[in-house]
């Protein structure tokens, strides 16, 4: 391991994108304990920075930046349901879906209709987060001719804050090391893994929950790491033979090698979508009802954020919404990053087969069946995984911001980003993190 990380050093294409991402991740860190202006600081988070629920897990994934209300509380929120809806959009407008097949320029103009939508849903909740906790603006921008200053001021500045939080993102993907977006989630989940540790050791100390809890929690712990990480290694492996042929003098084929077909192919994007879902309703209802929600708006808005307190019927609702959000967007985000009938169409344009399935369009409906039979494994067990914790709520005094769904998202980015220096230090003629 040392002598792998000497290596990484020792390449300075490598190194300079490491230092790179290590800065952007200082300026975000830096972003997120800049509160918005006019924020009264200590009573909001009093109040609301400390709660569990839904608010806990816009906390944890935002680095604690919500609950010091800065200008980096929405996150990237905004962000990932603007890819969410174009890439919804994308199977049922043509036009779309012509960019995404279009190469480098498609994805130049699909990234700008994203970043388009991206300022609407920040608008938006901006604008609910503004209804929700105006209450904790100074009095001076709350009435008179200061209120629609104080508007203003909270709701550009929070935009502007997403705006920035989705550029350093971009930055990270095109100059640094992994998913500038997962990295962003990867980093406000781990800031916050030593008060969490300190919370748990604080319980066990001050006699709220008995040792053996915390003792059989951190076990827990440990086996959904080594399970997350089972699963993102696994893979099914199609054989694939290639007949000899001749071009020219030279004979080409002959050789027999497979297509590895993940178990979790699309890693933790699909968690980071459904959590980003999960989120959204509660914003436009909090707008739509002027941050109090009662009736049947209220009952939505239980189905879609829970908390310690939240009744059984509620936590079972919103699990299985969770659950149903992750399967699908596995299924989703899995078909648009892996095509059977290209895979089919490169094995017969190059000679290959698969040994008992006729070329063509066999080999493709043979493709899609195995993967859809291994994305479902993949993806029930990413949702059993990230629910438990909303289930076991009651049983033990840990919030479900700190619950399966984090470690899912820290170990699946981890494993992204050894396998993008593995693949920069193989390519260079090293041995990698994973091949030790």
């Amino acid at each position: 391991m040392l002598q792998t990380l000497k290596d990484i050093f020792s390449v300075k294409d490598i190194k300079k994108k490491i230092i790179f991402t290590i800065f952007i991740i200082l300026l975000y860190r830096v972003g997120s304990f800049i509160t918005v202006p006019g924020i009264d600081k200590i009573s909001f988070m009093d109040q609301v920075g400390t709660s569990g629920g839904i608010v806990g897990t816009i906390n944890l994934i935002s680095g604690g930046a919500f609950g010091r209300f800065s200008i980096l509380a929405m996150t990237i929120g905004p962000y990932i349901t603007a890819s969410i809806v174009l890439n919804l959009l994308q199977v049922i407008i043509p036009s779309l879906e012509k960019l995404a097949k279009e190469g480098e320029e498609g994805r130049k103009k699909l990234s700008k209709y994203t970043k388009l939508l991206t300022i609407a849903f920040g608008l938006v909740e901006a604008i609910g987060l503004y209804i929700t906790y105006r209450a904790y603006l100074l009095p001076q921008l709350t009435y008179g001719a200061g209120a629609v200053m104080g508007c203003l001021l909270f709701i550009t500045s929070l935009m502007a804050g997403t705006a920035l939080l989705t550029w350093l993102g971009d930055k990270i993907t095109e100059y640094g090391i992994g998913n500038g977006i997962s990295m962003i989630v990867f980093v406000g989940i781990i800031s916050r893994i030593p008060s969490g540790a300190t919370a748990l050791y604080s319980f066990a100390k001050g006699g709220i929950t008995n040792i053996l809890i915390v003792v059989a929690l951190v076990i827990a712990m440990i086996v959904v790491i080594a399970g997350v990480i089972y699963v993102q290694q696994a893979e099914r492996r199609i054989p694939v033979n290639y007949a000899k042929r001749v071009v020219g003098r030279k004979m080409y084929g002959g050789q027999n090698t497979h297509i590895p077909i993940k178990v979790a192919m699309a890693g933790v994007m699909p968690i980071i979508f459904a959590m980003s879902f999960m989120m959204f309703p509660g914003v436009i209802i909090n707008l739509a009802t002027k941050g109090n929600p009662t009736g049947f708006w209220g009952v939505v808005n239980n189905l879609f954020s829970v908390s310690e307190g939240s009744a059984w019927y509620y936590l079972v609702s919103y699990s299985l919404i969770y659950m149903l959000l992750i399967i699908g967007f596995t299924f989703v985000y899995t078909l648009f990053i892996v095509n059977p009938v290209e895979i089919s169409n490169q094995l017969k344009k190059n000679g290959g087969f698969v040994p008992g399935i006729r070329a063509g369009k066999n080999t493709s409906d043979y493709i899609s069946k195995v993967l859809k039979y291994i994305t479902a494994v993949g993806a029930i067990f990413l949702a059993l995984i990230a629910v438990l914790p909303v289930l076991l709520q009651g049983v033990v005094p840990v919030s479900i911001s700190f619950g399966g769904t984090s470690v899912l998202i820290v170990v699946s980015v981890a494993l992204e980003i050894l396998k993008n220096l593995e693949t920069q230090m193989v390519s260079r003629h090293y041995t990698g993190f994973l091949n030790k």
